[in-house]
C-alpha cells in the first residue's frame, strides 16, 4: 500500500463533503480514447493550494457526486490544476457525468489536495503504470527528472490510443519509457522488467488491481517501504461485516456499540460525532483517526504494512476492530 502522510483535509460533515473552495472548468481536452483532461482554476484567477507529486483532490460535481482524482499537471503553476478522468463503464456515475455533461465554464467544488502516495527520496526509480494509473506518476517523473535521478517507466494499456499522455512522455523521454499496449504485445512482463532489489531503488506503481497485485508478487523480496502502490479502486470497501465491538471516544467520554452489520463512520455520525469523510471506500485518507488503544481491523487501501502494524490510526469509513474495544481520539 502507499505510505500515508498527514495533510489538511477539506471541511466536511458526516453527511458528505462541504468543499473548501469553488473552481471552474477552464479547459477540457480529450487526451486518449475514453479519457478527458480537465483544467481547473478559481473564478477570480487566484492562487490554488500547493501540492506535491502523488497528491489527489476531491471534486464535487454539479450533480452532487464527489470523486477523487490525481493531480497530473504542472505543480509549479499556482493558478491551475489538471486532472484526467477515464470513463468507467461500470463506475458509480462520476466519470460518466464528467464525460457527458461537464463543460468549460461549469463550476466544481474542491477538497484537498491530500497526498497518500508521496514521492520519497531514492537513488533510482522504477515506475509502473496501468491505464489511467499514469496520472499520479506524471508529476513524479517530472520531479525526479529535474533532480537528475535515474528513472524508467513501464506503461501498459489496452491499446496505444487508450494510453493518456503517451505521446508527450515518449517524445520527452525516449527509451526511458517502455509502452506495452496489450493488443500489440500482451500484458507487461513484470518479472523481466523489474530488477532485483538494489540499494536505494524504489518502485512506484498505480493502475488496476491485477497489475498492482502482480507488482507486489514480483517484488515480494524487496525490503519494506521500497515498493509503493496506489489503488483507484478499493481493495476492500465494506465497513460492515465482522464481530461487534465498542468504541470509546476519549475526548467526549462517550462509548458506542458497533454491531455486526453497522459501519463505524455511520455509528459516529448517528451519535453526533462528525468525522471528516469523502470517498467512504478507504481510498482518500480524509477520515484518518488516531487510535489510542485497541487493535484496528484495517480495511483501507492506503496504509502500508508498517503503519498497519503500528495500529495508531485507522480510516473509520471502512475499518473495524480486531479487539473487543477501541479507544479513539475523538
Amino acid at each position: 500500500m502507499a505510505m500515508r502522510t498527514a495533510a489538511a483535509p477539506p471541511a466536511n460533515t458526516a453527511a458528505g463533503t462541504a468543499t473548501a473552495m469553488s473552481l471552474r472548468v477552464v479547459g477540457r481536452t480529450e487526451v486518449a480514447d475514453g479519457v478527458v483532461a480537465l483544467t481547473l482554476a478559481r473564478p477570480d484567477g487566484g492562487r490554488l493550494p500547493d501540492w506535491t507529486p502523488g497528491a489527489h483532490v476531491d471534486l464535487v460535481l454539479p450533480s452532487g457526486l464527489t470523486r477523487q482524482y490525481s493531480l497530473c499537471g504542472d505543480r509549479w503553476d499556482a493558478r491551475t490544476y489538471r486532472v484526467a478522468v477515464l470513463r468507467e463503464a461500470d463506475g458509480r456515475g462520476g466519470s460518466s457525468y464528467i464525460h457527458d455533461h461537464l463543460r468549460e465554464g461549469d463550476p466544481v467544488g474542491l477538497g484537498g489536495p491530500r497526498n497518500n502516495f508521496p514521492l520519497a527520496p531514492a537513488q533510482e526509480y522504477h515506475f509502473v503504470a496501468g491505464g489511467i494509473g499514469i496520472t499520479p506518476l506524471l508529476p513524479m517523473i517530472v520531479q525526479v527528472d529535474m533532480l537528475g535521478v535515474p528513472w524508467r517507466l513501464l506503461y501498459g494499456g489496452r491499446t496505444r490510443a487508450s494510453m493518456a499522455f503517451l505521446d508527450e512522455l515518449s517524445k520527452a523521454h525516449g527509451d526511458r519509457v517502455l509502452a506495452v499496449p496489450e493488443d500489440e504485445h500482451g500484458r507487461p512482463d513484470l518479472e523481466r522488467w523489474l530488477p532485483e532489489p538494489s540499494p536505494g531503488a524504489k518502485v512506484y506503481s498505480c493502475g488496476p488491481a491485477g497489475l498492482l497485485d502482480a507488482v507486489r508478487r514480483v517484488c515480494a523480496d524487496w525490503p519494506d517501504g521500497r515498493v509503493r502502490t496506489e489503488r483507484f479502486v478499493a481493495a476492500e470497501t465494506a465497513g460492515e461485516g465482522g464481530r461487534p465491538f465498542e468504541v470509546e471516544l476519549r475526548r467526549s467520554g462517550t462509548t458506542l456499540a458497533v454491531g455486526t452489520e453497522q459501519n463505524l463512520l455511520q455509528v459516529l455520525g448517528e451519535a453526533g460525532v462528525h468525522v471528516l469523510s469523502s470517498c467512504r471506500q478507504g481510498l482518500c485518507g480524509t477520515c484518518e483517526t488516531a487510535v489510542l488503544d485497541g487493535v484496528p481491523d484495517h480495511r483501507d487501501s492506503i496504509l502500508d504494512e508498517a503503519d498497519r502494524a503500528a495500529g495508531d490510526c485507522m480510516f473509520v469509513c471502512v475499518s473495524r476492530a480486531r479487539s473487543q474495544r477501541l479507544v479513539l481520539d475523538l
